[in-house]
């Protein structure tokens, strides 16, 4: 999907305001002993401020343990947020770093109670806005930042004087019954996408609340540097939980979300962050040593490097993608896993000449696609926000486009995965099955017999729902929404030429 810039100062710099001790009369060492004493005894009593109209007892007491006190700096700062994110001018996520970049002084727990309810806004922004009918929440950002604390921690954990004369507009809001609204209300998604999931799965009302729900943070082995079982011993030897993925046999899977990056498994190469169903996706493209492999619209290159570790980097693995920013940002990971055998390069389009001249000289190509991503609304809920029914019929092009392209380069006898990360099967089997139609030297091969290769096992009525295709599904496999279809061009394989030979052709031409 196509992501539109946000702007660079789409929030103002929040300068720390400046207090001078020139102006306020100087206290003489009595009085400062008897404001210790005053503070001592304050502390003595559970902190809770008895004098001065200007905070209430209720604020100032401690609040039990696991309870949260939502104050007026964390109202006015989600509101602040509220306000430029929910207008969906970009990616929520960018928008969040810009967003707590302009604003370094606050602490750690006030930057996640606001991070966590700027993701509750988004996964509930249809009742949300419902609520607060005729009034838009990004028009009234303070209303809805009171509005999303309130249903997420209770209205008795916000302070009365952060509520202030917004309490009988709250109470309103508050008062909205979900049970009441439409059925694409209560499921959280606009009206089109509803009804493209709903007519699609039976289950629907199942993934529905899953899709509102935060994922986990799974990680993949880097099997150049270490093994599923030395990982988890070490985790849990420094006390984080952590547990093998049910399908994946290279993921792990953490249930809280830590600072990965400071840990030294994270910075020694031995793992990355990767969810399972992508890991999934690495493994169905059966990449072997030694052979020419294409990774058609690597991105960021979590696939690629995968895919390279499974090769044990040894081969040629090459990596496209229209986006130079993001194939840049690939270099460090490639050295913190210890790769020597990718190639990133950028190209224009699918049909860039330098990809046409290397057509029918890949063992395997991997297409992720572009798509638009309805199967990581766990992760990125503004998505569907962002989305539109115009959008779909722009993505669903490109990608027949880039598929009809990336099957160019397979060599006969060779593999293709295309692979999304779509529930939608617009974007997913019908892409598919077009492609077979129009090309009868290509062949489907059922997922289940190249997971079945590598000893990966899946529930049979997994294969009695989908065929011959992957599809995961939150509430079903705990993942996203990958899918993913294997294809084979028929005719003899040809032997393959070393890849230094084949590299020099290429460069020649």
């Amino acid at each position: 999907m196509t992501e539109s810039h946000p702007k660079r100062r789409a929030f103002a710099m929040q300068k720390p305001k400046k207090t001078s001790r020139r102006d306020e009369p100087k206290r003489t060492e009595r009085q400062r002993a008897a404001d210790a004493r005053r503070r001592a005894e304050r502390h003595a009593a559970g902190n809770v401020r008895v004098s001065g109209p200007k905070t209430p007892e209720k604020r100032m007491a401690p609040k039990a343990p696991g309870e949260v006190r939502i104050t007026n700096l964390i109202v006015d700062e989600l509101a602040r947020a509220l306000a430029v994110i929910l207008k969906f001018d970009g990616p929520a996520d960018v928008l969040m770093k810009l967003f707590f970049k302009s604003n370094p002084k606050l602490g750690m727990r006030d930057r996640g109670l606001i991070a966590e309810g700027i993701y509750y806004a988004l996964r509930r922004y249809a009742s949300l806005r419902a609520a607060m009918r005729p009034v838009r929440p990004e028009r009234a950002p303070r209303l809805a930042a009171l509005a999303t604390l309130a249903r997420q921690h209770g209205l008795d954990a916000i302070s009365p004087s952060a509520i202030g004369p917004e309490a009988g507009p709250l109470k309103n809001v508050l008062a909205f019954r979900a049970e009441d609204a439409s059925p694409h209300v209560r499921s959280e998604l606009p009206q089109w996408l509803f009804d493209l999931i709903e007519a699609q799965y039976e289950d629907a009302n199942l993934l529905y609340p899953a899709m509102m729900e935060g994922a986990p943070l799974d990680l993949r082995v880097n099997l150049l540097k270490a093994d599923r079982e030395s990982v988890l011993e070490t985790l849990h030897a420094d006390g984080v939980e952590a547990y093998p993925t049910p399908y994946s046999p290279d993921g792990i899977r953490l249930p809280t979300k830590p600072g990965l990056t400071r840990w030294p498994v994270y910075k020694e190469g031995l793992v990355d962050v990767q969810d399972e169903g992508s890991q999934l996706i690495a493994r169905l493209l059966g990449a072997r040593r030694r052979e020419m492999v294409c990774d058609f619209c690597a991105g960021a290159g979590g696939k690629t490097l995968a895919v390279g570790a499974l090769m044990r980097s040894t081969g040629s693995l090459y990596a496209f993608d229209v986006n130079e920013k993001r194939l840049a940002g690939m270099a460090p990971r490639m050295r913190r896993a210890g790769l020597t055998n990718v190639h990133p390069a950028a190209i224009r389009s699918e049909q860039d000449p330098r990809v046409k001249r290397l057509r029918g000289k890949f063992d395997r190509v991997l297409v992720d696609a572009p798509c638009t991503g309805t199967g990581t609304l766990r992760r990125n809920p503004d998505l569907k926000w962002r989305l539109s029914p115009e959008e779909l019929e722009r993505i669903n092009a490109i990608q027949k486009s880039v598929l009809e392209n990336a099957a160019k380069l397979v060599k006969a006898g060779g593999r293709l995965v295309y692979a999304t990360c779509s529930l939608l099967k617009r974007e997913n089997q019908d892409v598919v099955e077009a492609f077979l139609a129009a090309h009868p030297d290509w062949q489907l091969v059922p997922a289940k017999d190249v997971f079945a290769e590598q000893r990966i096992v899946f529930p049979e009525s997994q294969w009695e729902r989908f065929g011959a295709y992957m599809q995961l599904l939150p509430h079903v496999n705990n993942t996203d929404g990958f899918f993913a279809a294997v294809l084979e061009r028929s005719g003899k394989a040809e032997r393959a030429k070393p890849v230094k030979q084949a590299a020099a052709e290429e460069s020649a031409e």
